[in-house]
């Protein structure tokens, strides 16, 4: 479903990735995790065409993301959704309007199909009385659970979740990666999820990548790499996992 082999990609002189492989199978969950600013949204651009590799293979659903062209790019991404890591919904939009933007852009669904779709992703996060509010007049969690409505709304094959939990507190962060985990299993959807959240990877993910210096240091079921004696994994924790 996705594959990543020997990718490279440098922005000025900052090598962000080194030779970066890695393969998801379809319909599993890759969480991947690593410090601050050792680019692993920069992985999930690559996934969804944002960024094209200096070298190496991206390959999605089949797709050469190098020499894909763009028709074929905007079809594609009409299986994928993205969660961004703050959400991004447009503020003068209503949540209703802010789900309904991508059918409406990139589909010929009729009016009353969309609306039909609006609201069943809505009822998936359960946000339907929400549907007439604004983002400013909801909170942060709630938000959040309008962006992930917003990207399961085309019907995605492919998930991308970039911090899912950040800026939440830790009750509605575990409630986010319990959704998240539901609709994985509900839906049948691959997903690659970027996280610094234990919680979060270990409630998401069927298998765990840790990530630094451009490469995959370690990865295998998330249990089993959260208690390795990697030295740096160890250092990256902080302290042994439960």
């Amino acid at each position: 479903m996705i594959k990543l082999d020997n990718v490279s990609k440098a922005f000025d002189n900052q090598q962000v990735l080194d030779g970066l492989s890695f393969e998801v199978a379809d319909g599993e969950s890759l969480v991947i995790m690593g410090p601050s600013g050792a680019g692993k949204s920069v992985i999930l651009k690559h996934i969804i065409g944002l960024l094209q590799a200096d070298n190496g293979l991206v390959e999605v659903m089949g797709h050469d993301m190098l020499t894909i062209g763009g028709p074929q790019l905007q079809k594609l991404r009409r299986d994928m959704g993205y969660l961004f890591q703050h959400s991004a919904l447009i503020n003068w939009l209503s949540v209703f309007d802010n789900i309904a933007l991508p059918l409406r852009e990139t589909t010929s669904l009729s009016k009353s199909d969309i609306d039909d779709r609006v609201m069943e992703v809505l009822g998936l996060v359960h946000m339907q009385d929400a549907h007439l509010k604004f983002p400013a007049e909801i909170s942060g969690g709630m938000q959040k659970r309008v962006g992930l409505a917003r990207a399961l709304c085309t019907h995605p094959k492919v998930l991308l979740y970039d911090e899912p939990e950040a800026g939440l507190d830790p009750e509605m962060s575990s409630e986010i990666s319990r959704m998240i985990r539901r609709l994985k299993e509900e839906l049948g959807v691959t997903s690659v999820t970027v996280t610094h959240s234990v919680n979060c990877a270990l409630t998401v993910g069927d298998t765990l990548a840790i990530f630094e210096h451009g490469k995959i240091l370690l990865s295998g079921p998330p249990t089993e790499v959260l208690n390795s004696d990697h030295k740096r994994v160890r250092e990256f924790l902080s302290a042994p996992i439960d």
